[in-house]
Formats: structure tokens, C-alpha cells, sequence
């Protein structure tokens, strides 16, 4: 047994017998206890959670002005009085205040979110699918957003080079390409290294962000008047085809919101809240405005805004803190990606991968190479290619706004579900999805600039989840035609035959009402059983967490037969021998030297092109691609290779 305990910024996980119980006996102690701990949790937000949205200020005013093509006081002012009411609208009320509200047992994000509402909503109804496809174009739409967050962000922070001298310029590209690759090559290691730095390293970069606004304001105080709501709407009236297609990049401040409801789970809302209405909400507009005072005084900064705010004494050591902040914004983003893949594995939207725990501290550590592979195939791609934050800036948002309107609209079904009342349900989220669909037509004018690249991902990654689900709905309807009941199978048998022989043999089965075909095939081939025969059933919920004493369910059928259910959450790590070892308290216990696991492995094939499904053709070709490409489960479940035994088959699909 262990318990959590947070040290340094990190979740550690601490054996129960080297816990000393902690005398907290007055409540002066216990009040610093619990602010300690907050304080804590607090930290370590601002390197995990805030690492996207808290890099912004590198590119979001200059590329919102260089789209608006203006810059006058005007333009300058309802720039800034965009991105500020951005801020408020859509991170601080809808995420902080309202979105927060929908977890899953505590965790938040997209795919939780729709496991919440699918949970609600018989799976009969043709909207059960619709609500799953929204969820796993949400989920895709996470991968777009996921190779374009690095690209830029570090792109644009080496930037900062070229203000120091011109003599950069060439290698602004090679030193981007570097530090990224060296950043993807280090995740087979995890983050337990540096991971208790993240926090500490984000409040000096806040720290700074918001001594340079300062120190920008002062300068030209009157840029406060960006505060009035007036300035943004005026400049959209004003120009309004400019003012809306600017709008895209306005957007790049809100962007890593998503980030505030996905790691909900980790952190919990109080940190969060605390990290972002006390210092990263205050840091992001002190220097938003320090940027635009700088250019009411010096048009001539729009170069790069951000690191004009710096004295020339501090513009290196500014570089090379924008480019750590821009390398924790790309790792919380990239173990984001490898968190959502383990999660769509657990809830069968995409095939059992490869995922390493790269800390058996820390919790959520997980490491998925091929994904970390793909990645930086794309990300490298994506810097050689575009060349720059200013051209990546058209190709991102799209993906990050899609999200965000998925999100609303499925936050809404949850509130209603809830109990929530159209007269208060509907003008909140109608509100949120105006803003939200506004923010992502505008993105859809940079389709042609770049804006393709996040869909074109979004739509490769939701191809192949949308197909790896349809197909193991259709294999599973092809297991369940030929089946043999498994009460009628054990009825059967007799006292004779077939033989019986000493040990224990475990069948690991997708369903125990229906006899495995491995156990079929074994009988087949070798004309007797063990004594004592398991057919044991791994399942995921859709609850983030199942608790230790709800992990199992044990029957006993008679004639030493036993059914095993094993139940996990989506963010649990499925371990077969662990499980084994808990059946003692249900008065089954195993030696696993007299113990084999048989596991039937299926080869898939297509049926003759006759019988075949016309254009979904396609389709099932990448199912069965899949399929045979998949992880061993054994190796996916922790099974002891040298005690598994696999049979084979073909089915034609």
C-alpha cells in the first residue's frame, strides 16, 4: 500500500510502512500544514499547467498586429483590449469558473468529459455516436494543437537572437531544429530530473513578465485604457474584415487553456485557480500592456515587442530564459499527448501501444515512443518548413479553437444532465459557443496559410481512432455469432472427460459469458484441461479510478471453473500479477509456477474482395494493419513471458 505526498513539486509515491504519522495537534500547525501543501501544488501548476498560455506574450500582440496591419494608437489600444477580454472570457469564466465544475471523479479533460457524458446517454441512441465522435475530434484535434505548440514557441524565443544582431538570423532555424530534437530524445528518461525545476523556473519567467510590463507601463501609462471593452469592439467596427480576420491571432493568447481543465485531475481546482487569478492572470496583462506602451512609443518594435521591453544589458539572459520557459511549455504539452494516448488505449480508441513508466515515484509518468517518434518527425518538419513563429502563427489556432467549441458544447449536455436549467444553461454556453465559433472562423482564414497542417493531423489521428473503434465493434460481433456459452460449456463437462490434469490455467478473454477460443483451440489440440481453468476479463470504466477493494469481481461455475472480472479506470495501469495476488482476499489464491496464461492470438485478414465492403474497404485494410501491429499483451498487461502460452487463428474481416 502507498500514499501520496507531494515533495519538490512532484507527486512521489511513499511506501505506507515509511510513513511516520504527522502530529498535527494545534491548529496553528495544521493551517501551515495545509497551506504548505497548497503552496506546493500551486508550484508545481505553474511548470505543468501554465507553460503554454504562459509563453504567449513571445508572439500573440506582434502577430495580431502585423495581421490588423495598423499601428496606431487606436489599433494598438483595441488590440490590446482584445486579448485582454479574451483572457477574461474565455480562461478565467468559462475554464476557471464554469468548465471546471464538469470532472470525472475529480479529472478533467476532453476524453473524461466525454466518457462523463456518454455515461449519461444510452448507447441505442444515435446521439451516444455523435457525442463519441465529437470527443474523438476534440481528442485529434489535441494532436494538431500538440505539434505546432513546440514548433512555435521555441522558434520564437530563439528569435529573440535576431534582436541582439543580425548575425543569428541564419541560425535561428539549426539552433530551433537542436534543442527540440535533444528535447524529444531525453523523454525516454522522463521528467523526474528536471521536473521539480518546472515550477520554480515558470515563477521567475512570471516574475519577469511582469517586472518588464511594468516597467513598459510607466513608460506610457495611458495603454491602461485597453482595459475598457470599448477599444476591441470600436477597432471591429471600424475595420471589421481586418478587425475579424485578426481575431486569429488575438486567439494565440488564450491559447494552453485547455491545459487548466485537463490537468484538473493532477492539481485539483483550488491550486489552479490560486496559480492562475493570483499570478499568471496578473503577469499575462502587466505584459501585454508593457508591449503595447513600448510600440504607442516605438512603432518600430513590432519587431519582436516582448524582447524591446528588455534593456539591452538583459536581452541574452532573457533568450535564455524565454527558451527554457518555451522547452517546459513544449514537455507539459508533449507529456500531454503521451497522457491522452494512454487514456484513449484504456478506453479502446486506439490500438494497446508501448507505454513506458519512466518513474515508479511519480505518478502519470509515462513515456509512449512511438508517438514521441511521430512527433518529432512533425515538429521538425513543421520548423524547416514554415521558418518561422510569424509563419507558424497562421497554421496555429485552428486546432486549439476547434477544441474549445467541442468542449463548450459537451460541457453543456453535462450541466444539463446535472440538473441545470435551459433558462440558466442556455445564455451561458450560448455565449461561450459565439465566442468560441467566432474565434475558430476566424482561424479558418488561415487554412490556405499554413492552417491546413493541424487538420490534416486532427484528421489522420481521428481516422485512425474512429477506425480502430468501428473495427473492434464489428470483430467483436464476429466473436459473439460462433461462441459457445460458457454456463452451457461447463455443464458438459464430466467427471472423465476430458482429462484433468494438475495446475492452473488462466484464459485471458474480452467476454466471460461466451467460452475464449483459445480455450477451444487448447482443448482441441491437447484433449485436457487443468484442474482448475480461469477466464479472467480486463475492463476499463469510464471513471478516471477504481478503487482497490472494487478492482475485482470473482465467481466460482463449478467443475474448477472461475471467471476473474478485473476493473480499472482510464488513468489506472492495468497489472495482472498485482490483481492475482489480491484474489487471496477473495479465497483464491495461485502459484505461478504451477500457473499458464493462455492468450489466443488472432491474425487478421481481409475477406475475398467479393464479400467485401466496397468503399469501406479502406477502412478495414487500416483496422487490420493495426490489429497485427498492436502491442503482445502480454507485454501490455505485465504477464511473465515465460509463463505464456499463445494459440492462434485467423479471422477474415
Amino acid at each position: 500500500m502507498a500514499k501520496v505526498e507531494w515533495w519538490r513539486g512532484v507527486f512521489r509515491a511513499v511506501p505506507a510502512d515509511r510513513i511516520q504519522p504527522l502530529q498535527l495537534d494545534t491548529p496553528a500547525q495544521r493551517s501551515r500544514f495545509q497551506l504548505s501543501a497548497s503552496s506546493n501544488l500551486t508550484l508545481a501548476a505553474l511548470g505543468v499547467v501554465f507553460g503554454d498560455i504562459g509563453t504567449s506574450p513571445l508572439y500573440a500582440v506582434r502577430q495580431s498586429l502585423i495581421d490588423f496591419a495598423d499601428l496606431s494608437e487606436h489599433a494598438i489600444l483595441g488590440t490590446l483590449s482584445l486579448i485582454v477580454w479574451a483572457l477574461v472570457l474565455i480562461v478565467m469564466v468559462k475554464y476557471v469558473i464554469v468548465i471546471m465544475r464538469a470532472d470525472n471523479r475529480g479529472e478533467g479533460g476532453l476524453l473524461a468529459l466525454t466518457a462523463l457524458v456518454l455515461r449519461r446517454t444510452s448507447r441505442k441512441r444515435k446521439r451516444f455516436l455523435w457525442i463519441m465522435a465529437a470527443g474523438l475530434v476534440g481528442a485529434a484535434l489535441f494532436y494538431g494543437d500538440g505539434v505546432i505548440t513546440p514548433a512555435i514557441s521555441v522558434l520564437s524565443a530563439v528569435e529573440g537572437l535576431k534582436v541582439a544582431t543580425p548575425l543569428f538570423d541564419s541560425y535561428v532555424v539549426p539552433i530551433s531544429v537542436v534543442l527540440l530534437t535533444g528535447l524529444f530524445l531525453m523523454q525516454h528518461r522522463g521528467t523526474a530530473a528536471v521536473g521539480g525545476l518546472f515550477g520554480p523556473v515558470m515563477l521567475v519567467w512570471f516574475g519577469v513578465l511582469s517586472a518588464l510590463g511594468v516597467w513598459g507601463i510607466i513608460q506610457h501609462p495611458r495603454i491602461l485604457w485597453a482595459l475598457n471593452p470599448l477599444h476591441g469592439f470600436a477597432l471591429l467596427f471600424d475595420a471589421p474584415w481586418r478587425g475579424f480576420s485578426m481575431l486569429g491571432a488575438v486567439f494565440l493568447a488564450v491559447t494552453g487553456a485547455e491545459t487548466l481543465y485537463a490537468d484538473m485531475g493532477h492539481f485539483g481546482r483550488k491550486a489552479l485557480r490560486t496559480a492562475w487569478v493570483w499570478l499568471v492572470f496578473p503577469a499575462l496583462l502587466l505584459n501585454y500592456f508593457g508591449q503595447g506602451a513600448v510600440l504607442l512609443g516605438n512603432p518600430g518594435a513590432l519587431e519582436h515587442p516582448f524582447y524591446r521591453l528588455a534593456p539591452e544589458w538583459g536581452l541574452y539572459p532573457l533568450v535564455g530564459l524565454a527558451t527554457v520557459a518555451t522547452i517546459i511549455a513544449s514537455q507539459a504539452v508533449i507529456s500531454g499527448a503521451f497522457s491522452i494516448t494512454r487514456q484513449a488505449v484504456q478506453l479502446g480508441y486506439l490500438p494497446r501501444l508501448e507505454i513506458r513508466h519512466t518513474s515508479q515515484q511519480e505518478i502519470g509518468q509515462v513515456y509512449v515512443p512511438r508517438i514521441n517518434t511521430a512527433l518529432l518527425v512533425v515538429v521538425v518538419v513543421l520548423v524547416v518548413g514554415f521558418r518561422s513563429s510569424d509563419n507558424l502563427g497562421a497554421a496555429y489556432g485552428i486546432a486549439v479553437s476547434g477544441m474549445m467549441a467541442i468542449t463548450t458544447g459537451l460541457a453543456f449536455l453535462y450541466m444539463r444532465s446535472r440538473g441545470w436549467s435551459l433558462a440558466v444553461a442556455v445564455p451561458i454556453f450560448a455565449a461561450f459557443g459565439i465566442v468560441d465559433l467566432t474565434f475558430f472562423s476566424a482561424n479558418l482564414l488561415k487554412i490556405a496559410e499554413g492552417g491546413w497542417f493541424p487538420v490534416v493531423v486532427a484528421v489522420v489521428v481521428f481516422t485512425i481512432m474512429a477506425s480502430w473503434w468501428a473495427g473492434r465493434r464489428v470483430l467483436a460481433e464476429l466473436r459473439a455469432r460462433d461462441a459457445l456459452p460458457l454456463g452451457q460449456f461447463v455443464d458438459g463437462l464430466t467427471a472423465e472427460k476430458p482429462a484433468r490434469i494438475p495446475g492452473t490455467s488462466i484464459f485471458m478473454t474480452r467476454d466471460l459469458r461466451h467460452v475464449p477460443v483459445a480455450l477451444l483451440h487448447a482443448l482441441k489440440h491437447y484433449k485436457v484441461l487443468h484442474e482448475r481453468v480461469v477466464m479472467m476479463q480486463v475492463e476499463t470504466e469510464d471513471v478516471p479510478h477504481i478503487p482497490d477493494e472494487q478492482r475485482l469481481e470473482i465467481a466460482e461455475l463449478g467443475k474448477g471453473f472461475y471467471t476473474i472480472r478485473l476493473r480499472y479506470g482510464f488513468t489506472d495501469e492495468p497489472n495482472v500479477l498485482r490483481a492475482l495476488a489480491q484474489c487471496r482476499v477473495g479465497g483464491l489464491r495461485f502459484n505461478l509456477m504451477e500457473t499458464s496464461f493462455i492468450i489466443g492470438r488472432e491474425k487478421l485478414r481481409p475477406r475475398p474482395r467479393k464479400q467485401h465492403r466496397g468503399w469501406w474497404r479502406w477502412r478495414d485494410a487500416l483496422f487490420i494493419l493495426m490489429s497485427n501491429n498492436t502491442l503482445d499483451a502480454t507485454e501490455f498487461f505485465r504477464i511473465p513471458p515465460n509463463r505464456v502460452v499463445e494459440l492462434g487463428g485467423q479471422i477474415e474481416i
